[in-house]
C-alpha cells in the first residue's frame, strides 16, 4: 500500500512538472516580436546574427531592395529598436519560386541551446511559376535573457 501511494504521488509530481514546464512554454511563446521583414537582400544561405546596437539595426534599411518614398531613408520605416530585448536577423536562404517571406512569428521558445521560431507554413502555389531569385530574410525580437547558440524555424499551419 505504502509504495502504491509513493507511485501515485510521483505519478502527480511528474504531471504537476509537465503542467508547470508548458505554463512556461507558453508564456515564452507570446514575447517575440517581428520588427522587419523582406523577400530581397539576405544571404544565399540560412544563417543568423544578434544586432548590437541600432546603428546596426538601422544599417539593414540600406541592405535590402525596398521601394521607399523618395527622400526617405528606408530605415526610417522602421520599428523602433528595441533596447530591452535581443534582436536577431534571420536569413531564410535562396530559393527559385514562390514566396517565402516571414510575416508573422507565432511563438518562440528556447530547448536545448536552440532559439526554435514557430512561424506559418507557406501554402504552395501549383502550377508554373516564374523562376525568380529570392533571398527572404526578416528581423525580430526576443527577451534579453533568453540564451541560446543556433535559431530553427518550426513551420506550422
Amino acid at each position: 500500500m505504502k509504495s502504491l501511494l509513493m507511485a501515485c504521488t510521483a505519478i502527480l509530481m511528474s504531471c504537476a512538472g509537465t503542467t508547470t514546464s508548458q505554463q512556461k512554454l507558453s508564456d515564452m511563446q507570446q514575447k517575440a516580436e517581428l520588427l522587419v521583414t523582406n523577400s530581397q537582400g539576405g544571404a544565399e544561405q540560412p544563417g543568423f546574427r544578434i544586432i548590437k546596437d541600432e546603428k546596426e539595426y538601422l544599417a539593414l534599411g540600406k541592405v535590402g531592395f525596398q521601394v521607399i518614398e523618395e527622400g526617405k531613408d528606408a530605415a526610417s520605416n522602421y520599428p523602433k529598436f528595441p533596447k530591452d530585448k535581443k534582436v536577431i536577423v534571420y536569413n531564410l536562404g535562396s530559393f527559385r519560386s514562390g514566396s517565402h517571406s516571414i510575416n508573422e512569428i507565432k511563438g518562440v521558445y528556447v530547448k536545448n541551446n536552440v532559439l526554435y521560431v514557430e512561424v506559418p507554413a507557406g501554402e504552395p502555389s501549383g502550377g508554373m511559376e516564374i523562376q525568380v531569385l529570392s533571398n527572404p530574410w526578416f528581423v525580430f525580437a526576443v527577451p534579453a535573457n533568453y540564451q541560446f547558440t543556433s535559431v530553427e524555424l518550426k513551420y506550422s499551419k
